[in-house]
């Protein structure tokens, strides 16, 4: 492990909030202990919202969007704050990778390696003030000269994070809210509330005004204020399932907006004329993937039924190499899960598996000499039935089900068999196979012999893996009112 000095606290006020452009002293003295998932030990301790202190953050925002200058500037303005958030940003890129290995046990080459082209988001967020539609012209046909489609920005947003990728969904929500123009409280969880610490030393550096973003750190109880405060336009929430549900009923109550990007259960489908082999490093590389703490992660492997026991064989192998241990050890494949209760919660699905008749192929308990740290085997499941609990509900773990089909037709049936409907993948030799079964997947993303996302293009779910869509162009949508205005005569901008 890293030595003790190495770990201290990254951020410079971690007893307090940020709202209002200044860090506040919170209404009590609750905090937050924040574990490295690798040592359960306590790695720092952050303030712990309360209802006040909510309140406070609404109160910082809605002056903000009602009365300051954020929504008033041209996109072009804003843009620039994105950028100079950017820059400083990629200052400090070192920091949110120690700060997520420590939080989440994802291992620190990948931390270091995905967090650097992070702050280019925001230039690729800023350069939509150029090229958005935010104001088209229409021709009216019922009576008027000019008709115009504006789009405003929704006021004040609500963005509430998880713990497994915190600065990758920060941006992908306070960017495209603060070009439209929204002001934001960005409630970080308590497992991970570090990167969203950073974030707010930096927008502090940038000088952005007064209330336009504001941090607080907060469990499920002062979240659940957040969301039925009646100051929030917006809620914007990455997480699981069950809390999704509870954001989405609050927010119909009050007809607030919400973007919801939940779980998923996603399948990947082996064709006939794939290789067995192949397919499995290709499963396996990704499965292990913070530890397989990924909502998009494939978890349902479904072939052909004649090729069933080979494809298990195959995937235990692979899974059976990884090497478990410490996430800062470079030799290392798998760190742990995040937090205690995770990995309760793996273990608990695992037993489910055995209990309910599928065969435990491999894994299924906690890796030999790591009696630190919250450490669970990369697992796979043969002869599993598409109705048992381990095929149905999201483990969020190392954990694979392979699901034998009879047929490609059985195949896609068993893939859209599923509550959820986030990602899923296609292995065949032949894409316009690949492209066949991919337009009958009721998922949001759709990949080719490898698990994909790209939130360039954009990124959500069908069912009950969400509503709404994130990432660049579609994301900005979610940030946005549409009104129509219909005039008599042009105004001085279009004047010809």
């Amino acid at each position: 492990m890293e030595e003790k000095s190495a770990r201290r606290a990254l951020i410079a006020n971690p007893d307090r909030f940020f709202i209002g452009g200044q860090w506040v002293t919170p209404s009590t003295n609750a905090k937050i202990d924040v574990i490295t998932s690798s040592t359960e030990e306590v790695f720092f301790r952050v303030a712990d919202a309360q209802a006040e202190d909510m309140n406070a953050a609404v109160a910082a925002a809605r002056v903000a969007f009602d009365h300051g200058p954020w929504p008033r500037m041209s996109h072009a303005e804003r843009a620039g704050y994105l950028r100079q958030i950017g820059e400083l940003t990629a200052t400090r890129v070192d920091e949110m990778a120690t700060m997520w290995v420590h939080e989440t046990g994802v291992l620190s080459g990948l931390a270091h390696y995905a967090t650097q082209g992070l702050p280019g988001l925001f230039d690729i967020y800023a350069a939509l003030a150029d090229s958005f539609p935010f104001e088209e012209q229409h021709k009216p046909r019922a009576g008027g000269k000019v008709g115009l489609l504006v789009r405003e920005p929704v006021g004040v947003v609500a963005a509430i994070i998880p713990w497994n990728g915190p600065l990758l969904m920060i941006i992908h929500k306070m960017a495209p809210a603060l070009l439209a123009g929204c002001t934001v409280i960005l409630k970080a969880s308590p497992e991970a509330p570090g990167e969203a610490y950073l974030m707010a030393e930096i927008c502090e550096a940038v000088g952005l005004p007064k209330g336009v973003f504001n941090v607080v750190a907060a469990d499920r109880a002062a979240s659940e204020l957040l969301v039925r405060h009646p100051g929030v336009d917006k809620v914007t929430f990455t997480g699981s399932n069950a809390a999704g549900k509870k954001i989405g009923a609050i927010c119909g109550e009050r007809i607030a907006r919400c973007t919801l990007e939940l779980g998923g259960k996603s399948a990947a489908i082996i064709l006939d004329d794939y290789d067995l082999e192949t397919a499995a490093q290709s499963i396996s590389a990704t499965a292990r993937l913070g530890a397989g703490q990924v909502c998009s992660a494939l978890t349902r492997i479904i072939v052909p039924r004649k090729r069933h026991d080979a494809m298990v064989e195959a995937l235990s192998a692979s899974f059976s190499s990884i090497r478990v241990g410490d996430p800062f050890d470079p030799a290392t494949d798998m760190g742990p899960v995040a937090t205690s209760r995770q990995r309760q919660r793996v273990e608990t699905y695992i037993a489910k598996g055995v209990a309910e008749g599928a065969r435990l192929a491999t894994g299924g308990g906690r890796p030999k000499g790591l009696s630190r740290g919250y450490f669970v085997e990369p697992t796979v499941f043969g002869n599993v039935d598409n109705a048992m609990t381990v095929a149905r509900e999201e483990s969020f773990g190392p954990v694979v089900t392979v699901i034998p089909a009879d047929d490609e037709s059985q195949a896609v049936e068993i893939a859209n068999d599923s509550d959820f409907g986030l990602n899923a993948s296609v292995f065949t030799n032949d894409p316009e196979r690949a492209y066949r079964i991919a337009r009958q997947l009721r998922t949001g993303t759709v990949g080719h012999n490898v698990w994909r996302n790209d939130l360039s293009i954009t990124f959500g779910g069908f069912k009950q893996s969400g509503v709404g869509r994130e990432g660049e162009i579609e994301g900005i949508r979610a940030f946005l009112e549409t009104k129509t205005i219909i005039l008599e005569g042009f105004p001085d901008h279009l004047a010809q």
